[in-house]
């Protein structure tokens, strides 16, 4: 084993199943702020393609700083209209020229937007009910060294850190696979389920109790009864979801904002809220571990857009939850397992300037029948960094 900086050590406190409240919530694709991440991201990966197609590497970008300002919509029952269009923005910094070759960077970011945008949201029309603009900055070609030119590991661009954390808890597994089939096999059946789906799970004791707000496309409702049927048809299939994960006793509430006798539902015309006042940025939503955990330790940095090179609010966090998923499946005696990696500027980027486990063992396991263990699974995973930015490129890692 090198001789990284890896510290391993017993977890303060219980583990996060056996605390009294828990709270996670995840929110879906369709969110203004997960719209915001996932056009980030897809036009990250474009460029880094790009770049690797033409000049054999990847160029200094970060598009990390996306905006969304709401649209306005008159939604009604067997279809509405949008009023004004959905407006976002690409926003960030870009090499423009390399050695003499201008590079279409805002072409190629555009065409990436329009694209994840078709692709995830077919009711939104792309051009009228949302316009998408494109602000890059010129980033320097000059940055090529710190990427690691010649095979070398890339430096970090910054003093930052990461953190992950595995195996996730029932309540978290509910929340997020909640959101990921609402959005896949079941809105492919019932395409009266937007792509606006948020979900808050609450655990208190034994109880769980899972929040759900789901835009309804208002085109595949003919009235108030048929949206009734929709709400209760989500409301069985996530409380059916959610007892197929736990033994505990689950309550399932769907758009409980609604008030039947004022008329007021939640309908839509494009499956999302950003049709009606709800803005966007990149960074507000889930972290890379596809949730937002407050009894985790997380980072606040904004993981989708980042170049997937040296940009360590990216790298550390995609990289520090595989890490934790890894070691925690690798190494028998851990119930949880948290991972903290710290970077320092300009050191490489697979020597963390600290990488710290914290974990609670399984009943008749110490951390000190495990500690060797857990080191060298986690020096491993640090010796194979660069690999994650291919990976990234290719879309094999999400990103929120």
């Amino acid at each position: 084993m090198t001789d990284r900086n890896i510290h391993v050590e017993p977890a303060s406190g219980h583990a996060v199943e056996d605390q009294a409240v828990e709270i996670v919530e995840r929110k879906g694709i369709g969110h203004p702020d997960s719209i915001c991440d996932g056009v980030a991201e897809s036009v990250s990966r474009a460029l880094a393609q790009a770049y690797l197609d033409r000049f054999g590497t990847v160029l200094h970008y970060n598009t990390d700083e996306t905006q969304l300002v709401a649209g306005t919509a008159a939604p009604a029952f067997g279809g509405g209209e949008v009023l004004e269009p959905i407006y976002l923005l690409i926003v960030g910094r870009a090499t423009k020229e390399y050695e003499g070759e201008r590079f279409p960077a805002e072409t190629i970011a555009l065409d990436a937007a329009r694209e994840y945008l078709e692709e995830n949201f077919p009711f939104l029309e792309v051009g009228s009910d949302v316009v998408v603009d494109v602000r890059l900055g010129e980033g320097s070609g000059d940055l090529k060294g710190v990427f690691g030119e010649d095979g070398a590991v890339p430096m970090a661009n910054d003093t930052s850190y990461g953190v992950g954390h595995a195996p996730l808890t029932e309540t978290e597994r509910i929340v997020r696979e909640t959101e990921r089939r609402l959005n896949g096999e079941y809105s492919d059946d019932n395409p009266v389920v937007g792509q606006d789906v948020k979900v808050m799970g609450k655990r208190e004791g034994d109880h769980v109790d899972v929040t759900v707000a789901a835009a309804m496309v208002d085109r595949h409702v003919a009235d108030l009864e048929e949206y009734r049927e929709a709400v209760a048809g989500v409301e069985a299939y996530v409380k059916g979801l959610a007892e197929d994960i736990t033994d505990r006793d689950v309550a399932v509430h769907v758009n409980t904002a609604d008030d039947y006798e004022e008329g007021s539902i939640y309908l839509t015309t494009t499956g999302t809220s950003a049709e009606q006042g709800d803005d966007g940025s990149v960074g507000r939503g889930n972290r890379a571990n596809g949730l937002i955990t407050p009894n985790r330790p997380m980072s606040m940095e904004a993981t989708s857009g980042k170049n997937p090179v040296n940009h360590i609010g990216k790298i550390y966090n995609l990289l520090s939850t595989e890490i934790a998923e890894s070691v925690a499946d690798e190494v028998d005696g851990i119930r949880q397992l948290q991972i903290r990696l710290l970077s320092q500027i300009g050191s490489p980027i697979d020597d963390p300037h600290v990488a710290d486990a914290s974990v609670v063992t399984e009943e008749g396991v110490t951390v000190a029948d495990i500690e060797d263990e857990v080191r060298a699974a986690i020096d491993d995973e640090l010796a194979g960094v660069t690999d994650l930015t291919q990976r990234v490129i290719d879309g094999e890692l999400s990103t929120f």
